[in-house]
């Protein structure tokens, strides 16, 4: 739950971080970038893998390049379900998706890192020294004597 919010929350300033280097992305408030991200994860979700499904032979014959095309379309049709955020001319529609991504990237792994831990998925609260603290683990705990290494199981020899 908290990973969705932190998620969408590095979209918002993502956003608004593009309408600042990238001419051809408008985002005029907070509360519409905070929308834009929503309608950017909705397009991305379901839309996008259609498109990159029908474009397929002519991304292959491009090497990927036709990717590009398909980013600035998306970022493109989410924005007519936003009032208040805008993408027009060429270099807002190919720049813009580059740009957000990186971004993006960035504010993500900067936010999932600095979050606290109840705010993650919950991977650091199950993590520690005891394997039978760990999910799933049916491992012996391990002891060292005279220098060789045993577990603490009846079978040894």
């Amino acid at each position: 739950m908290w990973s969705i919010f932190l998620s969408g929350l590095a979209t918002a300033l993502s956003l608004l971080v593009v309408d600042l280097i990238v001419p051809g992305i408008t985002i005029n408030t907070i509360t519409a970038a905070a929308i834009a991200a929503a309608a950017v994860g909705v397009v991305n979700a379901f839309v996008k893998p259609f498109l990159q499904a029908l474009t397929l032979p002519i991304n292959t014959l491009t090497f990927g390049t036709f990717s590009l095309i398909v980013n600035g379309l998306c970022l493109w049709l989410a924005s007519l379900f936003v009032p208040g955020f805008y993408v027009t001319g060429v270099i807002g529609f190919l720049l813009g998706p580059v740009v957000l991504s990186a971004v993006n990237t960035f504010l993500g792994n900067y936010l999932d890192k600095k979050a606290p831990a109840f705010m993650r998925d919950g991977t650091e609260l199950n993590a520690g020294n005891n394997p039978s603290q760990l999910p799933n683990s049916n491992a012996a705990p391990m002891t060292i004597k005279e220098g060789e290494l045993s577990t603490d199981s009846s079978s040894q020899v």
